[in-house]
């Protein structure tokens, strides 16, 4: 009987102590003002823009059609004529790539003289990627290959078609002897541009329609993500970081490693984490690929944007524009918007840039407008580029305005210069 009472005695003692280290350490007489952040707290994060693919975020800037006799016509992303080409194109297999010296290959005189289409990557785009939307082979040199332009075309008495990938290097180009597109594939894709707006060829390579342009301009209504929300998505205990308040105006939030700067003027946020990457070179697929998926767990993406990178021996730098219909949106230094920035090392973010704002689109008011074309444009690339700069692109896109409830979208041309630089006309 003793014992079995000491062994009542010794359970009380126990669930008592329980009880009383739950208090403890929750401190939690009423229910709340607990020290301790539950898991689900302490890692949770918002649902607050949509997820994506890599894939996804993989097309061509522009798509040229070429018609012989030095007729072209460019198609932009949205198109339905683009849309249907690219898909049509991902379903081809490429294999047994031959590297040729691009001077070998008179590109130039192909693009005037042969029918096909052209596919423009801007700044390139590792093979590596490019084999997550097309059907590449594998081939030892061509797989460490950046990719700045594909060119499908067909000669006269041919019965295969010829398809041409250039790298982004500018010296080499690698032709795929095994390609599964027929003579009539290249032809039905090159008809879809015959009563499509003529373009000219101009000196630089770029291109420029031969008549206005039919454009959309569009006031849309806008939402915005908050501090709060980012603080929550970026840092593993936002409870643990502190505040300073910097001449500027702008905000920073940080944790003694990782540091949270809010421009609120501009609605803009910059993330970074000077954490040391592990040693070794790095892979830019391989960051991509980190890269989306770190935007797709740290606020995700609004509206469609296509993807762009840079890759150095130990960083790539990403930036992701984002599109309204056909057209990217520009950012610019005195209203950020239209682009995430990114900068890996080893798969680790080092930085990380994005609006806090973003386009509610379905509510917009739009309007056509025309972009000059032909001689007026000309004229205008000629009077901003005067007599030293080289250009090498134009392209439409458009710049942002602020309005009180939203930005205003307006319709420009991008001119591009050789030195990297680009300014707008209208």
């Amino acid at each position: 009987m003793k014992e079995r009472i000491k062994s009542l005695v010794l359970a009380a003692l126990v669930v008592a102590s329980l009880v009383q280290s739950y208090f403890l350490i929750y401190r939690l007489p009423g229910g709340g003002d607990s020290i301790v952040t539950s898991e689900t707290n302490y890692v949770k994060t918002e649902n607050m823009g949509q997820e994506r693919s890599i894939e996804e975020l993989i097309f061509p800037d522009q798509m040229i059609i070429h018609m012989g006799q030095d007729k072209h016509t460019v198609f932009y992303p949205g198109n339905t004529f683009y849309q249907l080409i690219y898909s049509r194109l991902k379903g081809r297999t490429f294999e047994d790539f031959q590297r040729r010296n691009v001077q070998s290959v008179h590109w130039d005189q192909i693009r005037k003289e042969s029918p096909g289409f052209e596919l423009s990557f801007k700044e390139g785009m590792p093979v590596a990627l490019l084999q997550r939307v097309m059907r590449l082979g594998t081939d030892t040199l061509f797989q460490g290959e950046t990719i700045n332009r594909i060119a499908i075309y067909t000669t006269p008495n041919d019965t295969k078609a010829h398809a041409l990938f250039f790298s982004a290097k500018g010296d080499v180009v690698y032709e795929a002897t095994q390609a599964d597109l027929t003579v009539q594939d290249v032809q039905q894709h090159v008809d879809f541009g015959t009563s499509w707006t003529p373009y000219t060829l101009m000196e630089g390579g770029y291109y420029i329609p031969a008549q206005a342009l039919d454009a959309i301009e569009a006031d849309v209504p806008t939402g915005q993500f908050t501090v709060e929300q980012m603080q929550r998505s970026l840092f593993f205990d936002p409870s643990m970081t502190r505040n300073i308040r910097e001449k500027d105006g702008s905000e920073i939030y940080t944790d003694s490693k990782r540091s949270l700067q809010v421009k609120q003027f501009q609605r803009w946020i910059s993330y970074t984490d000077p954490a040391a990457p592990p040693a070794g070179q790095s892979d830019a697929s391989k960051d991509a690929l980190s890269a989306v998926d770190f935007v797709n767990q740290h606020g995700g993406w609004k509206g469609r944007s296509r993807m762009m990178l840079r890759s150095t021996d130990n960083k790539t730098q990403l930036q992701f524009q984002q599109y309204y219909g056909s057209f990217p949106i520009m950012d610019s230094m005195q209203f950020r918007f239209g682009t995430i920035n990114m900068e890996m090392q080893q798969e680790t973010v080092s930085s990380y840039e994005r609006s806090l704002e973003y386009l509610n689109e379905g509510a917009e008011t739009k309007k056509s407008i025309k972009l000059p074309g032909g001689d007026k444009l000309k004229n205008l690339i000629r009077k901003v580029a005067g007599e030293n700069r080289k250009v090498v692109d134009v392209y439409p896109a458009y710049r942002t305005s602020a309005m009180e409830d939203g930005l205003r979208l307006i319709p420009v041309w991008v001119i591009r210069f050789g030195n990297g630089e680009e300014t707008t006309v209208s």
